[in-house]
C-alpha cells in the first residue's frame, strides 16, 4: 500500500515539474508576453503538444477573398497558409490578406483532436470487451483482467445506478449504450487534461455544447405524449394559469442542456485555470524578487499542484458522472408515461 502511495506521488510530481517546464518555455518564448497567459494556455490552439514539441495541424478554409469569389484550400499548418500569400495572421487569428472574409472554418484543432481521442478510445474499449464477452469470457467464465473487471464496473453501474433508476424499466436498456459512451469520453477527454502537454476538450464551451445538443435532442425524441401535454398543456389547470406556465415550460426545455454544458465546461476550465496559476506564481515571483525568490515558492507551488492533480483525477470522474446522470433525469423525465386512468380512478374513489 505504501508503495502504491509513493509511486502515485511521484508521477503526479514528475507531472507537475512537466508542467511547469513546459509553462517555463512557453512564457519564455517571446519576451514580449506576460510572464502569466493564462487564458492563452487554456485557449484553442492550431498546435498539439507533446514531451518533445508540437505539432501543427492542418487549417482547412472556406472563404471569399474582396470580389466575392468563394474559394476553399487546405494548408498544412497556419504557417503554410500564410506562406501562401492568401492569408495573413493578425493578432494570432488567420485572415484573408486581400480584406476578404472566412465563411466557415473547419480547421483541426486540440481541442478536437482530444475530443476524437476521448470518444474513441470510449468506443474501442467497448468494442473490444465486447468480443471478449461474446468469445465466452466474462459470459461462460469470470471476466479476466483488470481492463474487463473494470469496464464490467463501470458498464453495470451506469446501466443500474443511471440508466436503470432514471427510466423506466421497459425503455432504460435502450439508452445503456448512449450514457456509457457518453460518460467514457467524457472521463477519458477530462484526465487528458492532466497531462502537462495535453489539453482538456471539455473545457471548451463548443465541446460541452455539443454534447449538452446530443443530449437535448435524444430527449425530445423521446418525449411522450405527457410530455408534451404538460408542457403545452396542462391537465387540470385553469387556462390562465397555463398562459403563465407554458412559456416557463418552453424556456425549461432549453435551459437544462444550456446548464448541463454550462456546468461542465465551468468545472474543467476553473481546474485548469487553477493549475495554471499556482504554477505561474513561480515565475511571477521569479521575475520580480529574483531566481531564488522563485526557487523557494516552487516547493509550496509544486507540492499544492500534486494535491491539485489527486483532485482533479475525482473531479474528471464526478463530472462525467454529473452528466450523464443529469441526462438520464432529462430523458427519463420525457420518456415517463403517466397512467392518467388508474389517476382518474383513484380520484373518483377519493371523492
Amino acid at each position: 500500500m505504501f508503495q502504491t502511495i509513493r509511486r502515485l506521488f511521484l508521477t503526479l510530481l514528475f507531472l507537475s515539474i512537466s508542467t511547469s517546464h513546459l509553462f517555463a518555455a512557453d512564457a519564455n518564448a517571446d519576451s514580449d508576453e506576460p510572464i502569466l497567459d493564462v487564458m492563452g494556455t487554456v485557449a484553442d490552439h492550431d498546435y498539439i503538444k507533446h514531451p518533445f514539441g508540437k505539432i501543427y495541424l492542418p487549417r482547412i478554409i472556406i472563404w471569399e477573398d474582396a470580389q466575392g469569389t468563394s474559394q476553399f484550400n487546405i494548408f498544412g499548418s497556419t504557417k503554410k497558409a500564410t506562406e501562401s500569400g492568401l492569408f495573413a495572421d493578425v493578432n494570432d487569428v488567420l485572415a484573408p490578406a486581400d480584406g476578404g472574409h472566412i465563411t466557415l472554418d473547419l480547421s483541426i484543432t486540440s481541442h478536437l483532436i482530444y475530443f476524437w481521442a476521448g470518444m474513441f478510445l470510449a468506443v474501442f474499449w467497448t468494442l473490444m470487451m465486447a468480443r471478449r464477452y461474446n468469445a465466452g469470457i466474462g459470459k461462460d467464465v469470470e471476466p479476466k483482467g483488470a481492463l474487463q473487471n473494470l469496464f464490467e464496473v463501470l458498464f453495470v453501474f451506469i446501466r443500474d445506478d443511471v440508466a436503470r433508476s432514471n427510466i423506466d424499466a421497459n425503455k432504460a436498456d435502450k439508452y445503456v449504450p448512449y450514457f456509457f459512451t457518453m460518460f467514457m469520453g467524457i472521463a477519458f477527454m477530462n484526465l487528458f487534461g492532466l497531462f502537462p502537454w495535453a489539453a482538456t476538450a471539455t473545457a471548451d464551451l463548443t465541446v460541452t455544447a455539443t454534447l449538452a445538443i446530443i443530449t437535448f435532442v435524444i430527449t425530445q425524441f423521446s418525449g411522450t405524449k405527457d410530455y408534451w401535454g404538460h408542457i403545452f398543456w396542462f391537465p387540470g389547470v385553469p387556462t390562465w394559469v397555463r398562459a403563465i406556465l407554458t412559456p416557463v415550460e418552453i424556456l425549461g426545455i432549453f435551459t437544462k442542456p444550456f446548464a448541463l454544458a454550462i456546468r461542465l465546461f465551468a468545472n474543467m476550465l476553473s481546474g485548469k485555470i487553477m493549475i495554471i496559476a499556482i504554477l505561474g506564481l513561480i515565475f511571477i515571483f521569479a521575475d520580480i524578487f529574483g531566481s531564488v525568490v522563485g526557487v523557494s515558492v516552487s516547493a509550496f507551488s509544486v507540492t499544492l499542484t500534486v494535491v491539485l492533480y489527486a483532485l482533479k483525477v475525482f473531479v474528471a470522474l464526478l463530472q462525467a458522472y454529473i452528466f450523464t446522470l443529469l441526462s438520464a433525469v432529462f430523458i427519463g423525465m420525457a420518456a415517463e408515461e403517466h397512467d392518467h386512468a388508474h389517476n382518474e380512478h383513484h380520484t373518483e374513489h377519493a371523492h
